[in-house]
């Protein structure tokens, strides 16, 4: 991955997540690799998933800890990915949303400056940004240049971060933005709507479960597979030129239209009698169409693999193969 050469060092924050985890399999035998995890357990955890990979504890609202960190490593490259990913959680704690993923992301930027500014030797730093930064646009689908009008916590703190990458790469850093779009897997935590809609609809189809209660089931989400926006964020850092891109398929299904098909997809035409909405899972605002526009990642020869009906079933498959691991009571 280093441009020039030489062995490249990659440090990745949110290792333990959905998406580091992915990225440290693609990261095997690409030199030295680095994973930050938020508690001493998931850093234990990473150690046994991953032999090869030096596992850090630490806290992106921890400017020395920071600092220590990218200055006693000196990274070539940079995946943040850390930072809690639920935007309903950001409305509970707008305040930790704006520290650590608005503000932690410039600790980085600014120790990876630091290091860059010392060695002589480029540091490249991708930032996992967010559609939520474009808000409850008018404007489908979004590109990079859509005005970001975030109504959420969570997509505020975003936008922030990404304005200074912005800033960062004017000042001479190889800085870049992955606009992420709603991806998932069999990885995701079943707080997410994709990974509770398919766990749920295995279990309804065993006989373990006879109701699925769902928030908001009109909005659109444009939602592709992890591994291949991974794959798009290895691209983007591995660019000629840093800049912003859209990570997305550039199709957008409706929470409603995932119901349907993972009840379909295990036999259950009439989904209906087994699902109900909630007010009270509403969230106070919720972007009502998300779409993205990926062709200037397309540039760069990236291509989805899994469209929106296959990945519905790889994740009702994953879920109905643990669910049949897992021995009955009797």
């Amino acid at each position: 991955m280093a441009s020039d050469g030489s062995t490249p060092s990659t440090l990745v924050t949110g290792a333990s997540g959905q998406d580091g985890s992915y990225l440290l399999e693609r990261l095997a035998g690409l030199g030295e690799v680095h994973g930050l995890c938020h508690s001493a357990e998931a850093a234990a955890a990473l150690s046994l998933a991953f032999p090869g990979v030096y596992a850090h504890v630490g806290d992106l609202a921890d400017s020395e800890g920071i600092r220590r960190l990218i200055v006693e490593i000196e990274p070539t490259h940079i995946f943040n990915f850390a930072g809690n990913t639920s935007v309903e959680r950001s409305w509970t704690f707008p305040t930790e949303t704006a520290d650590v993923l608005g503000i932690g992301p410039v600790r980085i930027l600014e120790a990876a400056w630091q290091v860059q500014e010392r060695s002589g030797r480029a540091v490249r730093l991708l930032q996992a940004s967010s559609a939520e930064i474009f808000g409850d646009t008018a404007v489908v689908p979004q590109n990079e240049t859509t005005p970001r009008k975030p109504v959420t916590p969570y997509g505020a703190a975003k936008s922030f971060a990404h304005e200074m990458v912005g800033v960062y790469r004017a000042r001479g850093m190889f800085a870049s933005s992955a606009i992420l779009y709603n991806h998932e897997s069999p990885r995701r935590p079943h707080s997410f709507v994709a990974r509770k809609i398919s766990h749920e609809a295995a279990r309804i189809s065993m006989g373990l479960s006879d109701a699925l209660v769902l928030g908001q089931m009109d909005v659109f989400r444009d939602w592709g597979y992890a591994p291949d926006y991974v794959d798009g964020m290895m691209r983007i850092l591995d660019a000629d030129q840093p800049g912003d891109f859209v990570v997305a398929t550039g199709v957008a299904h409706s929470v409603r239209q995932f119901v349907e098909h993972a009840f379909a997809y295990v036999g259950i035409d009439d989904w209906s009698s087994y699902v109900s909405v909630d007010p009270a899972l509403y969230r106070p605002a919720d972007p009502k169409q998300l779409v993205g526009d990926p062709s200037r990642l397309r540039s760069l020869g990236w291509e989805p693999s899994v469209d929106f009906e296959q990945l519905v079933h790889l994740m009702v498959d994953a879920d109905l193969r643990a669910l049949q691991a897992v021995p009955s009571d009797g």
